[in-house]
């Protein structure tokens, strides 16, 4: 049993929260004990709202019989709240960590990691932001886009993105100088052009039991850490650390700090968007 199935509140009886956890351990391939409870029980609530459940036990029976759902409730478990350029503050401070490496002599390329990557939306960013910059070199740019979720995957390799009355993709792709270039707009729908997916290659992945990546130039890894239980945080982040080249950059959510246990390994390039340069 996991720590977090362990710990579970009683909540509502023999219905409890304990009982969906442990199922979504053994049947979902997601590891809940890697999570904060507060956080497991409010997207086990959501979905609970939307299937009309009245309690834990008549939701996990739900998850028992229905395919879908279980599908449904491994997206709400992953991190999937994403956005184009996201923190434009944040993608202002990496274009020049961005030209300083596609400058570098003697590499081959620059190698960039996103987990994870919800809908795509971050590593299209940086494809875009590449092509945009005219001080980089976009031809050198290769992106690993990775998630747990395979629909997540399934939907950022279509790469189609539409307004709604919480989204306005117009205004997230503001800090490009031509957005036309990178999407096919009709309406208020949004199709990313394949000379930006030709930079991007997604891969399923689980940061948790899969590893470290290794020799990359760049790791984006943004608003995870502030929903893993406080004592896999540490873990979790060397496996990051582990995936980065010597002098290659790691980006963390504006409200993330890199661990106590590996402060010395990371020196600050921009405080306030968290970019770090590793120092090995």
């Amino acid at each position: 049993m996991s720590r977090a199935s362990a710990d579970a509140d009683d909540g509502d009886g023999d219905g409890d929260l304990r009982g969906v956890i442990e199922f979504v351990e053994d049947r979902v391939p997601f590891e809940p004990g890697y999570y904060n409870e507060a956080y497991l029980g409010r997207r086990i609530a959501a979905r609970m709202q939307r299937r009309d459940a009245d309690d834990h036990a008549e939701y996990r029976a739900l998850l028992e019989r229905d395919d879908e759902e279980r599908e449904a409730l491994l997206d709400a478990l992953t991190i999937n709240v994403t956005g184009f350029f996201r923190d434009p503050d944040m993608w202002a401070d990496l274009r020049p960590v961005l030209r300083e490496l596609s400058a570098e002599n003697g590499r081959d390329g620059v190698d960039v990691w996103s987990a994870p990557c919800a809908d795509g939306r971050e590593p299209y960013s940086l494809s875009m932001l590449a092509a945009d910059d005219p001080e980089v070199d976009e031809r050198r740019v290769r992106i690993v886009a990775v998630d747990i979720s395979e629909e997540a995957l399934e939907a950022a390799r279509v790469g189609l993105y539409e307004t709604t009355r919480t989204t306005d993709i117009g205004e997230e792709l503001a800090p490009l100088s031509n957005p036309e270039a990178y999407v096919e707009r009709e309406g208020d729908t949004f199709r990313v052009r394949e000379s930006v997916k030709s930079r991007v290659t997604f891969e399923p992945y689980d940061l948790v039991s899969d590893g470290a990546k290794g020799g990359m130039d760049l790791v984006f890894c943004r608003n995870l850490l502030i929903y893993i239980d406080s004592e896999y945080k540490e873990p979790l982040f060397e496996t990051l650390r582990d995936s980065i080249r010597p002098g290659g950059y790691l980006v963390l959510g504006k409200t993330e700090t890199v661990p106590p246990g590996c402060r010395d390994a990371f020196e600050p390039v921009e405080k306030r968007s968290r970019i770090y340069r590793y120092t090995g």
